[in-house]
């Protein structure tokens, strides 16, 4: 699945230590991914929208899920949770950042890392959803990829669509329309101008795993 990059991916050299190798500086990571500037944003301008990034490696033999991320700040470490699809959590931490804290991948010297985008609309408890304030996601999403693309802005990529994902076979049902999972369990939905002003409910015949915000 193609992933979103606000950016070109960030390729780094890690610097040779022991068992973990220092990989990139907390504040450059931060001002990297753009975080620092989607934190400041109003909360009413990205309360629809969870960000991740996801590791990323030149070397496609590397499982990022089986790699662990650890904050080096003030002589002490903080493991960062990371996923077994290779996500994790970035909300910038000022005191990290006055620290001149640093990021320890357990990967090899010579193997280069970066990291894509991963963005998540957050689903309302229960199975059947209204229509419109869900797939307004997307728009809220471009917004906020406007806003932190700056002067790039007219190159960054598009969302178009919400991914619901699950484990097993499943079906979504919107204002009589049904909607079947493909091979991968996965349904896509674009936004319909008419669904949007009627704004039927989205009916899941199980709650997804989640729903991610795609640019294809």
């Amino acid at each position: 699945m193609k992933k979103l990059a606000l950016l070109p991916l960030l390729l780094l050299s890690l610097a040779a230590h022991a068992d973990e190798r220092e990989w990139i500086p907390y504040k450059k990571l931060v001002e990297a991914s753009k975080l620092d500037k989607f934190y400041a944003m109003p909360a009413v301008e990205r309360d629809k929208l969870s960000i991740y990034l996801q590791l990323r490696f030149k070397n496609k033999a590397i499982n990022p899920g089986s790699v662990s991320l650890t904050v080096l700040h003030s002589g002490e470490r903080q493991p960062i949770p990371v996923s077994a699809d290779g996500r994790f959590p970035l909300v910038p931490n000022q005191k990290w950042i006055k620290e001149e804290a640093t990021t320890l991948l357990s990967v090899p010297p010579s193997e280069k890392a970066g990291f894509d985008y991963v963005i998540l609309t957050p689903l309302p408890e229960g199975q059947q959803w209204p229509y419109a304030p869900l797939m307004s996601s997307i728009d809220q999403a471009n917004n906020a990829i406007g806003k932190l693309a700056g002067a790039f802005s007219l190159f960054a990529p598009k969302i178009k669509s919400v991914v619901f994902r699950f484990n097993k076979p499943a079906q979504l049902k919107v204002a009589g329309t049904v909607f079947n999972s493909d091979a991968k369990n996965e349904i896509k939905l674009k936004p319909e101008s008419k669904w949007l002003k009627e704004n039927p409910l989205i009916v899941a015949s199980e709650r997804p795993l989640e729903a991610e915000l795609e640019d294809e």
